[in-house]
């Protein structure tokens, strides 16, 4: 597999934005561990313990707290001057954005807008990557891996507004990036688990939570099948390719991220993997009530990215679950959680 380049991150000036977020903070630490200078932007996190708290983001990350939709705020961010951008603000839960719609459009369309806006004039940019989600292609559940070439097309606020955003991304690319020779790109990622993550409607989460609580777990849909990545593989996935693109290694300009064979995994495997590796009692009921539509079947097809970055992950489900539990039992008990998530990075690495 490959790995990013320490000597090609270190000392290099990042602008991070969404670092308050599970799958922001991992990236934080990992290019605080890669010897980046990082710059952030992103709201204060919503909700009580989240991992920008507990694993102490703010030591490894400059700047911080503001809004993808201030203006102000991101002329703020883009005065780093950075070299590479991995923008990973979002609104990322689907049963939140049916309630806030607007909303979950401000900050991931119009957020990406009016962050590639004020990049577009940056002296000495690099590489701008994007980080969409596997939910922006158009789902008739077929149930074969989706391709970067498939039809983009989202039923629901969330994933709309993420198919919005490649279309912005496209068009500032062929306007404006291109002819300044500066690569930026989507990075489409499927299902991500790992320690810190905190927030509501995600299964490991809630079954965490269930298992503190002793109280039994409550699901939505527990055949829906989904492509599950561990946050260090994913984030790996997301520095190797921005990597490619500023060495001018061209690869395509949107890819998946996600695990081996586009291989998925049904909500309640998943399940009865995380409680075993928690220790927790086992099993689930039913929610009760009628339940929003969510797609049955999602799998990624990830060969381009194997193909032209070399990449693959390194964890198989079940390595994943059991890293994602290590991290939330070490939380239970009290450890460090900076050090602790810096432990699993170096661990992963070795």
């Amino acid at each position: 597999m490959r790995r990013p380049d320490p000597a090609f991150w270190r000392g290099r000036r990042v602008l991070l934005t969404g670092h308050s977020g599970f799958k922001g903070g991992w990236a934080a630490h990992y290019l605080a561990h890669l010897g980046a200078n990082i710059f952030g932007l992103a709201l204060s996190p919503d909700t009580e313990p989240n991992l920008y708290s507990v694993s102490r983001v703010n030591e490894i990350v400059t700047g911080g707290i503001g809004d993808i939709r201030d203006a102000a705020d991101v002329a703020v961010a883009v005065a780093s001057k950075p070299q590479i951008v991995l923008h990973m603000a979002a609104q990322p839960l689907v049963r939140r954005s049916v309630r806030a719609p607007i909303e979950t459009f401000d900050v991931n369309t119009m957020g990406t807008a009016r962050l590639l806006d004020a990049l577009r004039v940056v002296d000495g940019l690099e590489a701008v990557l994007v980080v969409t989600t596997d939910k922006v292609y158009e789902n008739l559940e077929h149930g074969h891996p989706f391709r970067e070439n498939d039809s983009l097309g989202g039923r629901d606020p969330y994933s709309a507004s993420k198919v919005c955003a490649e279309i912005v991304v496209a068009s500032y690319a062929r306007t404006y990036f291109d002819a300044r020779g500066v690569p930026l790109a989507t990075a489409r990622g499927g299902n991500v688990i790992g320690g810190g993550d905190f927030s509501e409607d995600r299964i490991v989460p809630d079954v965490f939570r269930a298992h503190v609580a002793g109280e039994q777990l409550v699901l939505r849909d527990p055949d829906a099948t989904r492509p599950w990545q561990h946050a260090l593989d994913c984030v790996t996935g997301y520095l190797v390719y921005a990597e490619a693109l500023a060495k001018g290694e061209n690869p395509p300009h949107a890819l998946n991220f996600g695990p081996v064979s586009g291989a998925s995994l049904p909500v309640s495997a998943l399940v009865d993997e995380m409680q075993k590796a928690l220790g927790a009692v086992r099993g689930w009921r039913l929610a009760d009530g009628p339940r929003p539509r969510e797609m049955k079947l999602l799998a990624l097809d990830t060969a381009a990215a194997r193909a032209h970055l070399g990449f693959d992950d390194r964890l198989s489900d079940t390595a994943a679950i059991k890293e994602t539990a290590r991290w939330y039992a070490d939380f239970a008990s009290g450890k460090d959680m900076r050090t602790a998530t810096a432990r699993a990075i170096e661990d992963y690495l070795k």
